[in-house]
C-alpha cells in the first residue's frame, strides 16, 4: 500500500528489510511491513520550578519550554520517533517525564548562581519581551 503523511506528521516504517525503523513522507508500506504516523507540531509545556541559588535562597522561577523534533535533521527525527512518538503528548505521563527533566536541569544551573546573576538574566529577558 502507498502510504502518504500529512503536512505536520511522519511515516516511521518497521518490518521486513527494514533494520531499524525508516522515517518518511510518503512510501510504499509492504506485506510484513507495518507503520504508524507521529505529528512533529510542538507541544509547550509551563512549569513553576522550586529552585535555590548559590546562597542557599529559596525561589519560584516560571518557565515555558517548547519541545518538538527538528524536522530538517534525520537524526532528531529519527530520535523523536523511537522515544517521544508512541506518547501522547498531552498525556500526564510526558507531562511528568519533561517536568522531572527540566526540574533537574534548572535546579543544577540555578544553584551555580547567584541571585544577582539571576536577577539580571530575568531581567534582560523581561527587557527583550
Amino acid at each position: 500500500m502507498y502510504r502518504v503523511a500529512k503536512a505536520s506528521q511522519y511515516l516511521v516504517i518497521t518490518g521486513f528489510r527494514i533494520d531499524d525503523i525508516k522515517i518518511a513522507k510518503k512510501a510504499w508500506v509492504l506485506p510484513g511491513q507495518s507503520y504508524s504516523v507521529f505529528d512533529i507540531s510542538p507541544v509547550n509545556y509551563t512549569f513553576e520550578v522550586m529552585a535555590m541559588s548559590a546562597e542557599k535562597l529559596p525561589f519560584i522561577l516560571p518557565a515555558v519550554f517548547t519541545i518538538g523534533p527538528r524536522s530538517d535533521d534525520q537524526e532528531s527525527l529519527h530520535k523523536y520517533a523511537k522515544l517521544i512518538s508512541s506518547h501522547d503528548k498531552h498525556s500526564n505521563h510526558m507531562n511528568e517525564l519533561v517536568k522531572g527533566i527540566i526540574e533537574g536541569e534548572t535546579r543544577v544551573l540555578a544553584a551555580s548562581m547567584t541571585m544577582v546573576s539571576e536577577m539580571r538574566i530575568i531581567d534582560s529577558v523581561g527587557a527583550s519581551m
